[in-house]
């Protein structure tokens, strides 16, 4: 008996639910997305590496991968801020003025989006390793990846910063010393 090709497809789709149904079921649990317990998990975490000429190589790998996952985050919410703003502007029953302010709040987001990577690229041009910057609005939070800190130097990156985006209610730095 010969099958169709859309029972074919049928029995393939549901064969794949199912494999990927028991490997969903079978795999460890993910803990959760808690941020504060993943950046108080990232500071106490050191990874030591022997270097060729035998010498130890300290790295805070779990930092890194702290700064990437918040960026990670920060970067879907606005997706999905985008997605629902321009399902938004999609609907033809909206009147213009909604439509428009949608369309204005998605440019400011890219705008904001903007502006965060060059303050990093600013900010890591004066000689840190890693930083994130984080725009709400009329305040800036930055957390800079460093060797030391000082009250000079949060006062030179505040100064970076409202050179390049102006006056703001609230610049904080944090400084995340590595060991």
């Amino acid at each position: 008996m010969l099958l169709k090709k859309q029972t074919v497809w049928l029995l393939t789709m549901l064969s794949l639910v199912v494999v990927l149904s028991v490997y969903y079921v079978t795999s460890p649990e993910q803990k959760g997305s808690d941020l504060a317990a993943m950046e108080e998990k990232a500071k106490g975490e050191m990874e030591s590496v022997e270097s060729e000429d035998g010498k130890a190589i300290i790295t805070n790998t779990a930092s890194d991968e702290m700064f990437e996952t918040l960026r990670l985050q920060l970067d879907d919410e606005r997706s999905r801020m985008k997605e629902d703003l321009t399902e938004v502007l999609g609907q033809t029953d909206l009147p213009a003025e909604e439509r428009m302010k949608a369309k204005d709040q998605i440019d400011e987001l890219n705008e904001i989006a903007q502006k965060e990577a060059m303050l990093e690229t600013l900010i890591r041009a004066m000689d840190y390793e890693d930083v994130l910057v984080r725009a709400d609005g009329k305040k800036v939070q930055i957390t800079v990846k460093a060797k030391d800190h000082s009250a000079s130097a949060a006062n030179n990156i505040i100064q970076e910063v409202r050179n390049e985006i102006g006056q703001l209610e609230a610049v904080a730095v944090e400084f995340q010393v590595e060991k």
